[in-house]
């Protein structure tokens, strides 16, 4: 399966998106304009949309079925993706465009890359963990402004859960953290490029 199979739902959003933003109904003088706050919404609706289908359709489905399992290992196991190796691929793919961009965030991070980088997504990601609610702010990243929103991260399958508290490295770093089901596990973190005002 490749990482890609997904972007094209997305693609095809954005694209929407962007056309809806650029002006409509046959005259290019009226815009439309999309506010980025529901723009980033949207983008997280789908994103955690396909991950929710590939998790229980595709990875759950298939290992009850006995066809294939998934593993961190699934190059080496002819396995499939984990959910999160899934997210993280399309998010790469996907942010090639330049377009916007999308991780996972956890100050609980089994991957080094999930960290949160900047102190925007640090406070905002503790924000998101206390409340549980999404946080929206603007933010300067290498000289390029953004608008970035971090959306709850919530553990939704025991398999999610048992593979985060038994991986060796959380068992390492976070001997005392150990996830229930639905729990906030960490944040989708959106960010979308602002035009300089």
């Amino acid at each position: 399966m490749k990482a890609v199979s997904l972007l094209k739902p997305l693609a095809l959003v954005t694209t929407f998106l962007v056309v809806s933003c650029n002006g409509m109904n046959g005259n290019p003088s009226a815009r439309h304009e999309i506010a980025p706050e529901s723009m980033t919404d949207y983008i997280y609706e789908i994103l955690k949309a396909e991950r929710s289908v590939y998790d229980t359709q595709v990875v759950q489905r298939l290992k009850e079925d006995g066809v294939v399992f998934a593993s961190e290992n699934w190059q080496q196991e002819k396995a499939l993706l984990l959910p999160a190796q899934m997210f993280r691929m399309t998010a790469q793919e996907a942010s090639k465009s330049g377009a916007f961009n999308y991780r996972s965030i956890s100050p609980w991070n089994l991957n080094e890359g999930n960290a949160p980088r900047t102190e925007v997504e640090k406070q905002a990601m503790q924000q998101v963990i206390e409340t549980g609610l999404a946080v929206k702010k603007t933010q300067t990243i290498a000289g390029k402004k953004y608008f970035s929103a971090v959306y709850p991260d919530k553990a939704t399958t025991a398999a999610c859960v048992e593979c985060h508290n038994n991986h060796p490295i959380h068992k390492q770093r976070y001997p005392d953290k150990v996830f229930k089901l639905g729990d906030v596990m960490g944040g989708i973190l959106v960010n979308l490029p602002l035009k300089p005002s």
